[in-house]
């Protein structure tokens, strides 16, 4: 996953809300000494504000070339953050921590109920009791309505790229078919082509699974506001607290 072009996957992501993200944990992290871990960090730039925010944050991610770039985005070695290679179904790390997120929709990748409740499992023992657990996911609404049977497309002198989304095999569930084409320094072009598959859950399925593995306290909020999520919200928000013992 994401193996062809992980060294341009920040120039075609350059307007997602990393910083949105960001705020997000420090408002619910509060305290710069919390020992946090990103799962699905992907190629680090949530992980890298938060540093320059002097929280510090562990990250995993299941795609290896993405990891090679993230570290690369550490100069110091004291600054570096720990990356695990791994895939979050199956959570090994070898420490606790007290707040785990997970967001950029990485648990649309998860698309059987089955790997979502042995991610929230894996979670919850790795989180020191009262620890918090945040992510976020596609509406149904986004899936169905927005997302579903479109093409996006732009084209510049430095990366240009099709973009088409087809409903897939699932309820809601769809495959995302990418074309990139990305400029070389000795004035060449790469090609590289991926298939990605997501899908996503009703509300109240994730707030179950999250409560059946162990979780309290579950908020749901929507689009990076307070509000509760309605017909028309996009991005679904999930805060878990793990029980205290």
């Amino acid at each position: 996953m994401y193996s062809g072009f992980a060294e341009v996957y920040d120039r075609l992501m350059a307007d997602a809300p990393y910083d949105a993200w960001k705020e997000a944990v420090i408002t619910e992290a509060a305290d710069k000494s919390v020992r946090m871990l990103e799962l699905g960090c992907g190629t680090g730039e949530i992980m890298k504000r938060l540093y320059s925010e002097g929280f510090r944050a562990d990250g995993m991610d299941l795609s290896a070339d993405m990891l090679a770039v993230a570290a690369q985005k550490w100069s110091a070695p004291g600054e570096r953050p720990v990356l695990f290679h791994q895939d979050m179904r199956f959570l090994e790390a070898p420490r606790t921590y007290q707040f785990i997120f997970c967001f950029c929709d990485s648990l649309n990748y998860l698309t059987a109920p089955e790997d979502v409740k042995s991610t929230f499992a894996g979670v919850y023992n790795h989180l020191e009791a009262g620890g918090i657990f945040m992510f976020d996911v596609h509406s149904v609404h986004y899936i169905e309505d927005i997302l579903s049977e479109v093409s996006f497309a732009d084209n510049d002198e430095e990366i240009s790229f099709i973009w088409d989304v087809y409903p897939f095999e699932q309820t809601w569930e769809v495959e995302h078919e990418l074309t990139i084409f990305s400029k070389n320094a000795d004035g060449t072009y790469s090609r590289y082509d991926e298939d990605h598959v997501q899908r996503t859950f009703a509300v109240n399925e994730y707030k179950k699974w999250l409560e059946e593995a162990g979780f309290s306290n579950v908020r749901i909020t929507a689009d990076f506001t307070a509000a509760f999520p309605d017909e028309r919200s996009e991005r679904i928000f999930f805060w878990a607290k793990k029980t205290d013992k």
